[in-house]
Formats: structure tokens, sequence, C-alpha cells
């Protein structure tokens, strides 16, 4: 289908939304994002960017960018918790040769897109919120301010809480895991390395990385418990919560702790994937389709895979309707494998006694014995590339 003729709203900037505008954009569409905030922004933190994702920045031109503004790890490293004895160190140089992760500041790769898609002729308007819209062969969007817009194809964007989701499908219950997870970052003062510290503790563990020049590491620290906390990433909380959460941590992971002056807590839950990705002339992406727990790392690369096979299948089909067909099937049946897999993935680090010591040895001897089959066994994730030419 010829996208020139074309005119697409995105409704939400942040990493799939911008992504796809610069893929239609470079398809030939005329794109306009729009977006709630008072500015194309994202405040502080960190997320890790694996192989699959740094293959559509690549094909999108921004590979270079994204490496000057990252950290290229090095290793994965699982620790104990209490001294932060290594267990197993997994060397991403020898066992991914040619993949290349990235630890980067999410309002840094926010700003990348931003630019390129500004650079590239797309419209980005903010302080637009979403009201409501008419999802049919011509949609309507209708905005809080009363003003109404639409296009050949409007793109929900618009995250975990997606409006443009509830228009076509039924209300999903999402599930409290019994896991809340903080998140901080605090200067590196301990000089960690390019490499991704887990350090695995009873019902809880930490994982921190360095960002940017190295001068900052980001802390992911999650723990069971029974009282819930609100969902979404960004609700501040009391640093001495952190704290009195993980006071049995010693070692680096206590350093890094100690340092916290500034700290955001949310609660982790299980949401079912889309059943229905698009109606009309509607679509969903990223978040609005699958959201999805932090123990893969695959939310922010999700939203990247999931704009290119957008862009990709509108281009190549013969009606808009075609194309978000194709968009659907290829994109829900691996969304659902990545989705199950990070529900699954937490509990790994969470072992208490008497079966924490035996599992550490396990994978204690799989590093010496097996490191290749340790770090490919997620090659299904990492190795596929839809940027590549389908057969």
């Amino acid at each position: 289908m010829e996208l020139k003729s074309q005119k697409i709203s995105i409704i939400g900037g942040g990493i799939g939304g911008l992504t796809a505008a610069l893929a239609l954009r470079q398809h030939g569409a005329e794109v306009t994002v729009l977006e709630q905030a008072e500015a194309i922004s994202e405040v502080g933190a960190g997320l890790q960017i694996t192989p699959n994702g740094v293959a559509v920045l690549a094909a999108l031109g921004l590979h270079d960018d994204l490496a000057w503004c990252s950290q290229r790890a090095r290793a994965v490293v699982l620790r104990h918790h209490k001294r932060g004895r290594q267990v197993v160190r997994l060397d991403l140089d020898q066992y991914a040769a040619g993949q290349n992760f990235y630890f980067v500041h999410r309002s840094d790769l926010i700003s990348i897109l931003a630019d390129a898609v500004r650079r590239a002729g797309v419209q980005v308007r903010l302080l637009q919120k979403l009201e409501r819209i008419e999802a049919s062969s011509t949609p309507v969007v209708h905005l809080s301010n009363g003003a109404q817009c639409g296009g050949d194809l409007v793109i929900g964007a618009d995250g975990l809480h997606s409006k443009i989701r509830k228009a076509f499908n039924e209300p999903g219950q999402p599930s409290f895991t019994g896991q809340v997870a903080w998140r901080a970052t605090v200067p590196n003062v301990l000089n960690l390395p390019p490499e991704a510290q887990v350090f695995m503790g009873p019902k809880k563990h930490l994982v921190a990385y360095p960002l940017r020049d190295g001068s900052q590491v980001n802390i992911v620290a999650v723990q069971e418990r029974d009282v819930w906390a609100d969902e979404g990433w960004n609700h501040g909380d009391d640093p001495a919560n952190l704290r009195a959460a993980f006071k049995e941590f010693g070692g680096t992971a206590a350093g890094l702790i100690s340092a916290v002056d500034e700290v955001r807590l949310w609660g982790l839950f299980r949401h079912p994937v889309a059943k229905h990705w698009y109606r009309g002339n509607v679509a969903i992406l990223g978040d609005a389709a699958h959201p999805t727990l932090p123990f893969m790392a695959q939310g922010a690369n999700m939203a990247l895979e999931d704009a290119w096979v957008l862009s990709a299948s509108l281009a190549s089909s013969k009606s808009i309707e075609a194309g978000l067909q194709h968009y659907q099937q290829q994109r829900l049946v691996r969304t659902e494998r990545i989705v199950a897999a990070a529900n699954s993935n937490a509990w790994k680090y969470h072992l208490r006694a008497p079966l924490a010591w035996p599992a550490h040895q396990i994978l204690k001897l799989g590093g010496h014995f097996a490191p290749q089959r340790m770090v490919s066994q997620f090659d299904w994730i990492y190795r596929h590339d839809v940027t590549a030419p389908q057969t």
C-alpha cells in the first residue's frame, strides 16, 4: 500500500509511539503525534535495550545515537545477597558474540527518538489529552479540550491504561503478583562496570547497572509482600522503606541502597495480552496491547518491534485492514510468549533456605560447564530480528 497519501495520528509520545511515527514517516506517511504532556520527556529511569530492540533502532538509523549515550553490557553477574558473593558470571562478549545489549536512560532514548521524528517532518502536538475514540473505518479522536481529529489511521500508543485498547476489548482484570518494585538512580561511586548485577535473596532481589557515561547506576529492587502498591512506576516513596525491606542485603547492594535519596515504588500486576489489536482503522501497540512484568526487560523492546512490524505490514499490504490484520498475526503469539516468560521468571531469584543453596550450586555449575547454554536459552527473544527480510 502506498503510504505517501496516508494521514496517520498516533496517540502517545513514548517509545512505541515515537518509533512508529519515525518508521511510518520513512515510508512516506503524513504523521502527527498527539501527546498529553507539556513536553516529550521521561523522568529518570534506566532500561535495557536487547539485541532484538537494537535491530529496530539500527534499521531506523539510530544505532550510533544509542551507543553514544548508553553503556554496552559486557556480562550478567548473579550474586548472593548477604555479601555480594558471586554465584555465576555470564560473559556476553564471549557467549553472545555479535549481539549488543545496552543500558540506557529512558529519557535519553526518548530524546533520540523525539529528535529523529522532528527531523523527519513528523508533527508533534503537545497538551493533547485523549477523551475517547470512535474506532471505525473513519476514526474520530475526541480530545479533552473539545477538539476532534482523525486521519486514515489512528494508532494507540497510550500505555498501560490505554483508552484506545478499551474501545474494542473487554476490560481485562489485572491480578496483583504479590510483588512490588522500587526504582532509583544513584551516583556510581562504587565504580560498577558495564554489567548487570543481580543480587538474589529470600523473597526479593535487586538489579543494578550503570547508565550514560557510567557515572550513574540504575537500581530496581523487587520484594514479595502481601501489601500491594498502586500500579505505575512513577509513585514516590520514602527511601527508608526500601532500606528497611532490603536491610539484610550487604556488600555492593547495601552501598547502592544507602545512596538512594529519591525512589519510586510500584505494584507489579499481570495483565492479559489484548485479544483485539485493531478495529476499523484504529490499532494499538506497546503497553496498550501487551503490558508485561519487568523480569525479561522486554517492555521497551516489544514496543520497538511492534512499531516496526506495524509500519512494514501497512507498507506491504494492499489496504489498511489487510496491513492491520497482518500486524496482529505477526505479533500476537510472540508477545504472548514473552509476557508468559516474564510472568514466570521472578521466582528464580527469590529462593529461600533450604532451596537457595542447591539452586545456587546448580547455577554455578551451569556457569562453569555450560555457560553458552545458559546465555543462549533466550535466543528466541534476543536473536529475533523483525527488520530482517521475511521468507
